[in-house]
């Protein structure tokens, strides 16, 4: 019978297998992804089906999960060590000699499995939705090449780029498809229906069956199963951990009993699943307490018919959008860039925050480590400024420093704190700053930054889950217009527009053209922009920014007249006098006025701001 005639008979429970990373490690293969044991130890993986397949697994899936292009590239596995298509091809090869060698009579099946990327795709991530559809097509082919039965898709915990996988296979294979998602079970997203409305959306994409796997235990995976198996009239799939890891000498370990396992997933049968096993930490013992019970005729219940009642979707409540948001547009406003000391002394900046709020200054701006230097935490300076001096702050945030999880946790502490508005920035890398051995993450650039704000601006976070309330961040982005490369910038200025930035402040200028430039582009994208301006302090400052700051040009004239200064006062007053110029002219085409006065000096700005009073 064909894999697909079983998961089309009523009451019929498949069982599949464990975690193939997990049984090889603790058999001597550490090396990762663990797809390579498929060409480096290929008995090992072979033994390893063949342990669940004898615990009493009707299906078993391939040791593929992480064999991607991109997963590879990661681990700078070279594509003659490993092509996509060999570790593909190979993982199923393996699943099948094991399941040949099975003298039982039964039959057994081999599902090819996939799993996400390994990256976020744009606009979130680096990775376009082409690129994807040609790694999962890529690994699919080598799977349809080595017999697979069918494909399990699985751990995906972003909807779009499990379409994308799906829409991949397809083009290759009209094999059953299995679609499973990683949820994160708590109460929130179970009120708010969030199983059912995935399994509504995977259904329609003509999967074969739907699910969850990963992340959580039996036990907090039952109200997934249950809603899912209400939802939709699609075979369910549960695949969960044993219960939650434990860190044990740097190796993640799982100490759940196998009998325990058994019971509690007996359980999401009860409650609907027709297709059950394990994820991360499952061994064969886990497999073969589950069998017993299956075979003890544990089955789902009767489905009432009736779909669950889907709780309405509470309105979220829309928090009050910032000063700076309201100000745009209806008056030139006024930023300026106060200077973040080492230390913990912080008074100075304060008290120059005050003095420019007083000045007519609309907003603070403080930057998130700039040039990877050790500076007080961005968040705690935004909030003293604020709270303190009554001046609103428009924070800069890196992605230098955070990873998926930071990033999100530390915005929504930030939005608690009252911090609005937010300039997205990719950052410096560490190694160029006070810590050249500290390491960076970079999980995603300036462009996802904005969508991430984007989404907490809509209530809910990247996995889809509510955040409580619609935020409240003005999402600021920043701009060259005077790159080396102009045509990437003037792409990534879009693209960071199409993700959710609403307004933009550029580099420092120092010429009027590019003023000009920058406010053409931002005109053709409709979306206000703040001109930055950087009033010189002497000779080898004009030189320094003209020779060593990327993406910064000073003009021939205005270095010669720095240079020819009587003295370095004189060369001030030549640098404040050319920033009053231009930021006359900034008021007259843009919306807003972006300072950055040397040596932090609140003085030097009210000087500057005097030019576009009125």
């Amino acid at each position: 019978m064909k894999l697909a005639e079983v998961l089309g008979t009523p009451d019929r429970v498949l069982l599949g297998d464990g975690a193939n990373g997990t049984c090889l490690a603790a058999r001597g293969f550490h090396r990762q992804p663990y797809d390579l044991a498929n060409l480096q130890a290929p008995d090992l993986v072979v033994q390893v089906h063949l342990d669940y397949l004898k615990a009493g697994s009707d299906f078993i899936e391939t040791n593929t999960y992480s064999a991607n292009r991109f997963k590879l590239e990661a681990k700078q596995i070279p594509s003659e060590e490993a092509t996509v298509f060999d570790l593909n091809k190979s993982g199923a090869e393996l699943a099948n000699k094991a399941v040949a060698a099975l003298t039982d009579g039964t039959t057994r099946y081999v599902l090819g499995a996939i799993g996400p990327v390994g990256k976020h795709l744009e606009p979130i991530g680096p990775i376009s939705k082409a690129q994807a559809f040609e790694a999962f097509q890529e690994q699919a082919k080598g799977l349809v090449a080595g017999g697979v039965d069918g494909f399990i898709l699985e751990t995906f915990s972003d909807l779009g780029e499990i379409s994308v996988a799906i829409e991949a296979v397809r083009s290759v294979s009209d094999l059953p498809i299995l679609a499973s998602k990683a949820y994160i079970e708590d109460g929130e997203m179970l009120a708010e229906g969030l199983p059912i409305r995935v399994s509504e959306e995977l259904a329609a994409m003509g999967v074969a069956a739907v699910g969850a796997n990963c992340i959580v235990g039996p036990q907090r995976m039952l109200d997934l199963v249950r809603m899912m198996a209400e939802g939709t009239s699609l075979p369910v799939l549960a695949f969960p951990t044993p219960g939650l890891p434990q860190l044990v000498k740097g190796e993640i370990c799982y100490d759940t009993s196998p009998e325990y396992f058994a019971k509690a997933s007996a359980r999401l049968i009860e409650e609907g699943a027709r297709i059950v096993g394990g994820c991360c930490g499952t061994l064969p013992e886990h497999v073969a307490e589950l069998r017993k019970l299956v075979d003890a005729g544990v089955k789902p219940k009767k489905r009432s018919g009736a779909k669950a009642a889907e709780k309405t979707e509470k309105v979220l409540a829309q928090t009050e959008p910032s000063e700076l948001a309201q100000k745009i547009g209806r008056k030139f406003v006024v930023a300026v860039e106060m200077d973040v000391p080492r230390g913990l002394n912080i008074e100075k900046l304060l008290a120059g925050a005050k003095q420019l709020k007083i000045a007519g200054a609309d907003v603070i701006n403080i930057s998130d480590g700039a040039r990877a230097r050790l500076r007080m935490n961005p968040a705690a300076v935004s909030t003293l400024i604020q709270t303190r001096t009554g001046i609103e702050v428009t924070m800069h945030f890196s992605c230098r420093d955070r990873n998926m999880l930071a990033i999100q946790s530390d915005l929504l502490g930030q939005h608690a704190l009252g911090i609005r508005n937010i300039l997205a920035v990719t950052g410096d890398p560490a190694n160029i700053g006070d810590y050249p051995s500290a390491t960076s993450v970079f999980d995603i650039d300036a462009i996802g930054l904005c969508r991430i704000l984007s989404r907490f601006n809509e209530g809910i976070d990247l996995a889809g889950y509510s955040v409580g309330v619609k935020c409240g961040f003005t999402v600021c982005c920043a701009y060259n217009p005077d790159a080396l490369d102009q045509e990437l910038e003037d792409d990534r200025l879009k693209r960071k527009i199409d993700a959710g930035a609403r307004v933009v402040y550029t580099q420092p200028v120092f010429d009027a053209a590019v003023a000009h430039r920058a406010v053409e582009a931002c005109a053709k994208l409709d979306v206000p922009v703040l001109v930055g301006v950087l009033p010189l302090k002497s000779s080898r400052h004009a030189e320094f920014m003209h020779n060593e700051v990327p993406g910064v040009s000073v003009p021939d004239h205005l270095r010669e007249n720095m240079a020819n200064a009587a003295d370095e006062a004189s060369a001030l007053e030549i640098g404040i006098d050319e920033g009053q110029k231009l930021s006359a002219e900034i008021r007259k085409i843009a919306q807003g006025l972006y300072l950055m006065p040397p040596f932090g000096s609140a003085a030097i700005a009210e000087r500057v701001m005097d030019a576009v009073r009125g």
